[in-house]
């Protein structure tokens, strides 16, 4: 296998069924982890405000940048951080970022509450929030999907797990890797959560390792398309039958890349344990070393010690009992 399957979603969005497309999520789910849709109704004007109010925001100066820095997010673990600032395997990552979530008053939680948006660039904020709340719908569709490929109710998801997603939005800036260099944008990972539904321009650099491990396939962007994966939490509710899959960023073709991942999650108060008849149907083996059966708590639990891992100097901010303090006064959001 040297390329990933295009599934077309319209029938899960337009209709909320799709038995050839759950079929095809099945069998994706089960060779990689990985595969692009279509189909998915999501409008190309809104694609390109966000994909140009992205680009302004990281033309502008690093000290412009930084007045919405994470460290000024608080708890909710909002805004923007530096080249070099987010480790993978506590390895610095090539690349710069911009943190979203589902947009909210001021919590107790980590990972929840307003978020940072730049004074100079007015438009993201009206772009993120529309694309947030539009890819949450095509999400809880690709989601319909993988409910019936598992032989469970459409609705399983959107009625349980994800009546109350959480929802992780980022934009990473990729700049050129230097010929032959040896760092990565993203190092080899596997996602945390559910779903991932991927947008990128047109400068690839996504790889996916090869499920017999025997090298990497390239995701290049394909015009129209997503690239939707599975992540750690549904490898486990699905006791291993469906696999997250390792993958990597490097950006060689010498131009700025820009990447929009939208992480698409369970309930933050919600265990997660196996669904219905998938105890124990997969290898718990995994190419990391881990076992995620290993777990237990609420997905909360688990993703604030995933990212308190990405950021360590914010993950000291937050306390035993989960709550951390407030952020500083008069921070424009």
């Amino acid at each position: 296998m040297n390329t990933l399957p295009v599934i077309d979603v319209a029938g899960l969005v337009r209709a909320g069924q799709d038995e050839r497309a759950a079929r095809e999520i099945e069998a994706a789910c089960r060779a990689s982890g990985f595969f692009y849709i279509s189909g998915h109704g999501v409008d190309p004007a809104l694609i390109e405000r966000l994909d140009a109010a992205a680009r302004t925001f990281f033309a502008l100066p690093e000290a412009e940048k930084l007045e919405i820095a994470m460290a000024r997010g608080g708890r909710a673990w909002r805004g923007f951080f530096p080249v070099g600032a987010e480790l993978t395997s506590g390895v610095p990552d090539r690349k710069e970022g911009l943190y979203f979530g589902t947009e909210a008053p001021p919590s107790p939680l980590p990972l929840h509450g307003p978020n940072l948006f730049p004074r100079a660039v007015p438009d993201l904020r009206a772009a993120v929030l529309e694309y947030i709340g539009t890819l949450t719908i095509t999400a809880q569709a690709v989601l319909r999907g993988v409910a019936q490929s598992l032989g469970l109710p459409a609705d399983y998801f959107a009625t349980g797990y994800t009546a109350d997603p959480t929802v992780l939005f980022r934009i990473f800036h990729y700049p050129p890797s230097p010929p032959g260099g040896t760092d990565w944008g993203v190092g080899e990972h596997t996602d945390y959560g559910l779903l991932t539904l991927l947008l990128q321009d047109d400068n690839g650099g996504l790889q996916v390792r090869r499920p017999d491990e025997e090298g990497w396939i390239d995701a290049p962007p394909i015009p129209g398309t997503f690239v939707c994966n599975i992540g750690d939490m549904l490898d486990r509710m699905t006791g291993g039958w469906y696999r997250s899959t390792p993958h990597r960023v490097r950006n060689t073709s010498g131009n700025e890349r820009l990447s929009f991942p939208f992480f698409f999650d369970p309930d933050f108060a919600a265990e997660v344990p196996p669904l219905p008849g998938r105890t124990g149907t997969g290898d718990p083996r995994r190419w990391d070393g881990q076992d995620l059966r290993a777990f237990t708590g609420t997905y909360g639990d688990y993703l604030v010690r995933k990212v308190g891992k990405v950021f360590p100097e914010l993950i000291a901010d937050v306390n035993e009992d989960g709550r951390a303090p407030l952020p500083p006064a008069g921070v424009d959001r």
